[in-house]
């Protein structure tokens, strides 16, 4: 990993800001603009040959002045290694989009900019993916608020679409660990020998 790190810094050269491997993985770091470039050479480079985009997410550290990590998940089936690659942006910046060169980024850019409002410039149709038209804000922001913004649900009972408070919570739970089927009124089969005393007839 160390020498492939090593030589895609030669390749890319100004583009490719860092690398660092760590638990046999190597993370390149990129400039945000350079990305469509880099992601090319990746896929087509001899040495390389990622040509499977695993996925796409991002890391919000709101404390930076850029906040958002955008990161880039790749893997050649071909050579059996994997890469990651990582790029910084600001929430008001773009980042260019590599739907052209994988298609499979389309709906992995939207969750990015549904989940963190990442922006991706060139992408053909960026909204969001996994909450409604009228959501406010973005959930996996660290200054999303646990409650506060408006979240739509269909209420069975109303038979109807309701707006509601956003209500990121779960109550305390006591787990078994040694029950698994909690919750089942009736008893699995097999279940009832676990409370039978073992049967020693026949021991020395």
């Amino acid at each position: 990993m160390n020498k492939l790190g090593a030589y895609l810094a030669g390749k890319l050269g100004p583009k490719q800001t860092g690398f660092q491997v760590a638990l046999g993985e190597l993370t390149i770091e990129v400039k945000r603009d350079s990305i469509p470039e880099v992601i090319a050479f990746l896929r087509d480079d001899a040495r390389c040959r990622f040509g499977c985009l695993i996925d796409i997410c991002g890391a919000d550290y709101p404390e930076r002045d850029e906040r958002f990590d955008v990161v880039y998940h790749l893997l050649s089936p071909w050579l059996n290694q994997r890469i990651r690659v990582r790029a910084t942006a600001r929430a008001e910046t773009p980042v260019p989009s590599i739907v052209e060169l994988f298609p499979a980024a389309n709906w992995f850019e939207r969750e990015a900019y549904d989940l963190y409002g990442i922006l991706f410039e060139g992408h053909p149709d960026l909204r969001r993916l996994l909450t409604d038209y009228g959501f406010q804000g973005h959930p996996l922001r660290k200054d999303f608020p646990l409650t506060g913004f408006v979240e739509l649900r269909y209420d069975d009972e109303l038979k109807r679409v309701v707006y509601e408070p956003v209500k990121l919570m779960q109550e305390y739970r006591s787990f078994d660990f040694l029950s698994p089927w909690e919750g089942m009124d009736t008893a699995i089969p097999g279940d009832e020998k676990a409370g039978e005393a073992p049967d020693r007839k026949g021991e020395p």
